[in-house]
């Protein structure tokens, strides 16, 4: 392995070569079931043809413009995804974090074109929102805010399901109320129903805008376009990105009626966000999300996750959470260590929190390789729990 990389990734040591719907291959022709799609974004597994034609022929087209020029893929996508998303506009960037960022500078000249001091944004603990200085201070784990300091003024964090302590947070110089719908990082936990009709409520009544991270729960990924559709809410804006161009990198923000003409010329913009190339893929992956029945196939095989995990009764196992194919299995042993022994037995799977196995397979994945990719999990966890 290199050492020519910054010290930044704890790396597994294995090098991948190609691979097939949800399955990888390494260079040294070894075969894991994938369970992270790329941390959640080859929505459409390995070596999707469709995807592969779009990036090819769109390539020999144009790769990127700048954004004083539109491109036929771009407005395409434009119309779309405020189609399937029921917002009124979208800008288009490079990233979840990016995508995060304009949430914020959208929502912070909202509250100060009204008072020039209503710039504060509360998130909640637990919660992930980026690793730019801006975006991991919106984040509400102590862990991600050490060495970086100082860091942007004017965020507040509360526990999560919390409506007393989100009452007394949502004060007059408040501008928006940020959260992930489900939280990722923090433990694959979605956020109570109730809470956050609630939660929509107070928003709306002091007039702070109630916005969406869904970078990771979104674009089909719980069984819906958004997952704030399954929890019965529709933010002021949402971002997302992750699965939304196939593995191209893409972010976006979607915009209701309250922001979608807070911006204008001048005040931001992307030098990548939007190009021909990622454009193009991410229509694939809206063409697919848009067939009959596939969302409901999401449904149905995160169900059977769920089910099969909790059948086989494992003492390591304490519940699973999430929605969709964004689940979480909590654990009584470090993750890490169950992260390790089904690589080992060759499926591959991520970690969450402090608690929590995290699995995001490709919205593609087939019955056979969720079987397959579950009889693995069911070995590695066997083997730890009889090594207790």
């Amino acid at each position: 392995m290199s050492d020519k990389f910054l010290n930044t990734y704890k790396r597994t040591g294995l090098v991948l070569d190609h691979g097939i719907g949800a399955t990888l291959y390494t260079t040294d022709g070894k075969r894991y079931i994938d369970f992270t799609s790329g941390i959640g974004v080859n929505s459409l597994g390995h070596g999707h043809g469709e995807l592969i034609g779009a990036i090819a022929r769109q390539s020999a087209k144009l790769i990127h413009i700048s954004n004083y020029f539109l491109s036929e893929p771009s407005i395409a996508l434009a119309e779309e995804l405020t189609a399937v998303s029921g917002y009124e506009k979208v800008f288009f960037c490079n990233s979840g974090a990016e995508a995060n960022e304009g949430l914020i500078k959208i929502a912070r000249k909202y509250g100060s074109s009204k008072n020039p001091d209503k710039t504060g944004i509360v998130t909640l603990k637990g919660s992930f929102h980026g690793r730019t200085v801006t975006t991991v201070t919106a984040t509400g784990q102590d862990k991600f805010h050490k060495y970086f300091g100082p860091f942007t003024p004017g965020f507040s964090y509360v526990e999560s399901n919390d409506l007393a302590a989100l009452d007394a947070a949502l004060v007059k110089t408040t501008c928006a109320f940020l959260f992930e719908p489900i939280q990722g990082e923090g433990g694959v936990k979605p956020l109570d129903k109730a809470y956050l009709a609630a939660a929509a409520e107070m928003c709306a009544q002091r007039d702070i805008l109630f916005v969406a991270d869904e970078v990771q729960s979104g674009i089909g990924r719980t069984g819906a376009f958004l997952a704030c559709e399954l929890l019965g809410v529709k933010p002021d804006m949402v971002g997302v990105a992750k699965g939304l161009a196939g593995g191209v990198p893409i972010g976006a923000i979607l915009t209701g009626p309250k922001c979608s003409e807070v911006l204008q010329p001048g005040d931001h913009g992307t030098t990548f966000g939007g190009n021909p190339l990622a454009a193009a893929a991410a229509r694939v992956v809206l063409a697919q999300l848009a067939k009959p029945g596939f969302l409901a196939e999401i449904t149905r095989k995160g169900q059977r996750i769920a089910q099969e995990v909790l059948s086989w009764h494992n003492p390591l196992v304490k519940d699973v959470r999430g929605l969709g194919l964004m689940r979480g299995i909590g654990v009584t042993i470090p993750p890490g260590d169950v992260v390790t022994a089904c690589r080992e037995a060759g499926l591959l799977v991520l970690t969450a929190g402090e608690d929590t196995v995290r699995l995001l397979p490709p919205l593609v994945i087939t019955d056979e390789e969720l079987e397959a990719g579950l009889a693995k999990m069911k070995a590695a966890l066997d083997v730890l729990s009889e090594n207790l």
